[in-house]
């Protein structure tokens, strides 16, 4: 595993920390790299090959704010190549029409710049209206809920980290 992976995260009250650092152990020692958002420029995301972005969905549908201060930053990188998974944070219940859109807002914009989404994740299990981060059945990354699911964050990570090491090829 000569691959190292960059997972970016931005964190408002700790818990899109707390799930990156899950992550991160999922993988074994070595393998990802953490960095939080707000500490890292453009340059920083351009060294990696595969990607993991962490964002909590924040207020009504919009970006923490540090991916928001970052995200102008997105149009001068050349994802072309790039493997780019997803995770958020959000809670489904009391925002249901806006479940996880940081999340789809972050894809759509790295796609655009040519990076390839991996790690799509289904919405079995799950109960909101929309989100911008539902496209073709299924959820542009892992959909977490420490709000009213935290009981299944633990075996949500392992499934999709299993899934990541091979659409990585690690």
């Amino acid at each position: 595993m000569s691959k190292k992976v960059g997972l970016f995260y931005g964190t408002q009250t700790g818990k899109t920390e707390s799930a990156a650092e899950m992550i991160r152990d999922e993988f074994g020692d070595g393998v990802v790299m953490l960095q939080d958002i707000s500490q890292a420029d453009a340059t920083d995301l351009e060294e990696y090959q595969c990607l993991i972005i962490g964002c909590p969905t924040w207020n009504i549908g919009e970006l923490q704010s540090d991916w928001e201060g970052f995200f102008p930053e997105l149009d001068t990188i050349n994802f072309s190549g790039k493997l780019v998974a997803y995770f958020g944070t959000g809670d489904q219940l009391g925002y249901g029409d806006n479940f996880q859109d940081a999340m789809g807002i972050l894809e759509e914009k790295i796609s655009e710049r040519g990076g390839k989404t991996v790690g799509y994740w289904p919405k079995d299990g799950y109960d909101f209206n929309e989100s911008k981060a539902f496209k073709n059945g299924k959820f542009v990354g892992l959909a977490l809920d420490d709000d009213n699911q935290s009981d299944l964050t633990d075996q949500r990570i392992k499934a999709w980290v299993a899934q990541l090491k091979t659409e990585f090829g690690l």
